[in-house]
């Protein structure tokens, strides 16, 4: 399935006096003939440009958090659900003892060569469940939020965001004191090898779920080459790329 917001995003643009999928990778012609199927698949008007965000990425990361609390707070009502961007992982139960290390290295110049500072990690999207006020009390402590799921949010993929994606991750598993949240990416990427490059698993990430599922999955079988249409067989019958409908109710079941 496709997300229920993907329209409000994926369309046309104008680039160098001309109408292209605004996904697209314009100097490669797979890119563009699988990113124009995609939009036609979605049902977006032809010979205009669309009404989409100049930033596609940050707006993908706030209709991403808004449409995952809405649909995991429908989901289930005994979990009380934080989703949110931009927050800082040392928030969460998990990883709080990383503002005690950032104070000591930051008063000891000298270990930022043997730690580094990359430890405070501020993911695109964070899912959050904090205990209840019943468990608090009984408890006798405050509440407490721990990180259930972290979702970095790629418009597209190329080289460089595959290695942020998995540093990331892997700095958050290495440093976890607790149970690991679930690591996922989102991304629009019309190209399955391109996909391939993340989706490919070697542990630091769960998955990867593709806004427009569906709509790719058709435009692979249409105009995709061979090439194309293995990497995309790979990933999805692998698990490692899906739909991201799934991805709520993977949250709320988890």
């Amino acid at each position: 399935m496709t997300a229920s917001f993907a329209t409000q995003l994926l369309g046309w643009k104008e680039a160098r006096g001309r109408l292209v999928p605004n996904t697209a990778d314009t100097a490669s012609a797979t890119s563009m003939t699988l990113a124009a199927a995609v939009i036609d698949n979605l049902g977006v008007a032809r010979g205009r440009a669309s009404d989409v965000p100049r930033d596609p990425g940050a707006a993908l990361e706030q209709m991403t958090r808004d449409d995952l609390s809405a649909r995991l707070n429908a989901a289930t009502s005994e979990r009380s659900w934080a989703v949110e961007c931009g927050t800082l992982i040392s928030r969460f139960e998990q990883y709080r003892h990383l503002d005690a290390l950032d104070r000591l290295v930051r008063s000891q110049p000298e270990l930022r060569v043997t730690i580094g500072m990359d430890y405070l990690i501020k993911p695109d999207v964070t899912v959050g469940i904090a205990s209840s006020s019943a468990d608090a009390v009984a408890g006798g402590s405050a509440v407490e939020t721990f990180l259930h799921a972290v979702v970095s949010c790629k418009w597209t993929i190329r080289s460089d965001r595959v290695q942020n994606i998995r540093h990331e991750f892997g700095q958050m598993i290495r440093h976890r004191r607790g149970r690991q949240p679930h690591l996922v990416t989102l991304t629009a990427e019309p190209l399955p090898t391109r996909l391939a490059s993340i989706a490919r698993g070697t542990g630091e990430v769960d998955a990867t779920y593709h806004l427009a599922f569906d709509a790719l999955d058709h435009a692979v079988a249409e105009v995709g080459n061979r090439e194309q249409q293995d990497a995309w067989r790979e990933c999805v019958e692998q698990g490692r790329l899906k739909s991201y409908a799934e991805l709520a109710p993977t949250l709320a079941a988890w």
